[in-house]
């Protein structure tokens, strides 16, 4: 999951988040189950039996209904885990309880993610009729020797079959995740998958590097490699440097010849199909996140609706992540942080940046009051001399180069 902003006044479209202009709302509904766990994956979920699947829909219920919150909901997202792994009639449930407590707009977007292997069909048109109007396709790779390395349950003709049938079933807006830098991949590889899946002609593209986190079965495979081989020497099983390097440029060409912009670092999409939900994140716009674990950022109105909190900033907090706790009814806010403005302006530079069109200035003074230049002296004058960050009609935004060394210049954001 996953994973931050802004834009000039007449030229700039954006909308930045203030206790009085929150209008707007974004639902998250995290569905913690998988058929079984991928060995690169470090999120929260596991397999489960029927009756803790239906209990926990049970449970996801009432905190629906006991969270409802006003306002403008422009996307909903049935995140995982694998939410596909429901039955139909679990997953219908689920989304009447959203369009119940929630003000969803006409156009609301409704992403579904689904993974190959525990779709149809029959369950495609359900989701349809519920309303969804988006898939999330976790295919991550066309070569079937590199899916069962990662413990994918699917081979790509099952991810094939499964799209065609999204298609004929009436979904018009199809995103499909990718990966790169996987164990035995090469440069051509990666290149074949791209090829496959921009056939099939999507809507969307999440595109990620492999990252090996900790808690992962990948992780322990490599970990005692980094043991035996001296650590800080790449594992021998992932391609080197040049080819990662190679494959992030082989994207950004294919992406762009079929007719896709890169809107994020990570994401590309035909005109007019940028996430709404990601895109808030990153634009810091509030949601409500549902389900164990789930996070939230909320502005003071809802925050005090929720929780009578007298804060006078935005609120981050998380649901339990104990499995127990949160069938057991417990839905109370778990690390609550009242943002400071210092936080804000933080959160304005390194998730704004993750997006091409970068941080509009304009907006950053009307809402803080002070300008970019005087929060962060001399920093954007250097990062567009090192040919890493551009200025550009009242924007500050990274270039290829930047968005490759994305950490390196984000960090230079935090303040001290």
């Amino acid at each position: 999951m996953c994973r931050f902003l802004k834009r000039h006044f007449s030229m700039c479209s954006n909308w930045m988040m203030t206790d009085t202009d929150s209008r707007e709302l974004e639902v998250y509904v995290h569905i913690p189950f998988c058929v079984r766990k991928c060995r690169y994956c470090d999120f929260l979920s596991a397999p489960a039996d029927a009756v803790v699947r239906e209990k926990y829909v049970e449970v996801l219920e009432k905190q629906t209904e006991r969270w409802a919150l006003p306002g403008r909901t422009v996307s909903v997202f049935l995140g995982g885990g694998t939410p596909s792994v429901l039955n139909t009639e679990q997953a219908g449930r689920i989304v009447d309880a959203v369009h119940r407590c929630f003000e969803l707009t006409s156009d609301c977007e409704v992403t579904m993610e689904c993974n190959p292997g525990t779709l149809n069909r029959e369950k495609l048109e359900a989701y349809r009729s519920f309303g969804i109007n988006r898939l999330s396709l976790g295919l991550q790779s066309a070569d079937d020797t590199e899916l069962a390395r990662l413990g994918r349950i699917h081979r790509f003709s099952d991810f094939r079959e499964n799209y065609l049938q999204a298609r004929e079933a009436g979904f018009e807006n199809i995103s499909v995740d990718l990966m790169y830098g996987l164990p035995g991949q090469t440069v051509e590889s990666w290149t074949e998958t791209l090829k496959k899946v921009l056939d099939l002609r999507p809507e969307h593209l999440s595109v990620y590097s492999l990252i090996i986190e900790p808690g992962t079965e990948f992780y322990r495979l490599y970990h005692e490699d980094d043991e035996r081989r001296g650590a800080g020497k790449r594992p021998s099983h992932l391609p080197s440097e040049d080819a990662v390097a190679d494959m992030e440029q082989e994207t950004r060409r294919r992406m762009a010849d079929a007719g896709f912009h890169r809107y994020e670092i990570s994401n590309y999409a035909r005109n007019g199909f940028e996430s709404v939900h990601n895109s808030g994140y990153w634009t810091r716009r509030e949601y409500i996140g549902l389900g164990l674990g789930a996070s939230s950022l909320l502005y003071r109105r809802n925050a005090q609706k929720l929780f009578g909190s007298r804060g006078t900033g935005p609120v981050r907090f998380h649901v339990s992540r104990d499995w127990n706790s949160y069938l057991k009814e417990d839905f109370h806010a778990e690390e609550l942080q009242t943002l400071s403005v210092r936080n804000e302006m933080e959160e304005t530079m390194f998730l704004g940046l993750r997006m091409t069109r970068g941080v509009c200035l304009d907006d950053f003074y009307r809402t803080f009051g002070r300008s970019i230049e005087e929060v962060y002296p001399g920093k954007m004058e250097r990062f567009c001399r090192e040919g890493l960050a551009q200025l550009r009609d009242g924007r500050f935004s990274l270039t290829d180069r930047g968005m490759d060394l994305s950490n390196y210049v984000m960090a230079d954001f935090l303040l001290t």
